[in-house]
């Protein structure tokens, strides 16, 4: 297997992480205020996107090429990106993704800050979606 590196994104590189998602027809975007992760071989094959909130972070715009998956990518850029995060860490997600998540010490439905419980009520409007949340201890 190809040496994969996980890194956090300096800012100056954080254009390559939106050519990626663009790349595969993603409608994920790098977020300004995150702390912005990927998985680089040669080039980006995974990226997420750790936001601070209040109370905690949010874990957004995870994505990994399709031609990389089942290769335990996902999960081992999630570890890196949150190993050192002393608070809470939520996520929004599809209902199939919760299996994913709770292998890596997500739960589900976890209690959310007031903002983070309307942003999700919002997007549950249009499609089907779960909060999941990981807390320091399990990290």
């Amino acid at each position: 297997m190809p040496n994969t590196q996980y890194t956090l994104l300096d800012e100056p590189l954080w254009p390559l992480m939106n050519k990626f998602y663009r790349a595969h027809q993603s409608s994920m975007k790098a977020v300004r205020d995150a702390r912005l992760w990927v998985a680089k071989r040669d080039v980006i094959i995974a990226a997420l996107c750790l936001r601070p909130v209040a109370g905690g972070h949010w874990l957004t715009g995870l994505f990994v090429d399709p031609g990389c998956r089942e290769q335990g990518i996902a999960a081992r850029l999630i570890a890196e990106a949150v190993k050192d995060v002393q608070a809470p860490v939520w996520l929004f997600c599809h209902p199939d993704l919760r299996g994913f998540y709770e292998r890596r010490g997500f739960t589900f439905d976890p209690p959310l800050p007031y903002a983070m419980a309307e942003r999700l009520s919002r997007y549950a409007r249009s499609k089907p979606m779960i909060a999941m949340g990981l807390e320091p201890r399990a990290l």
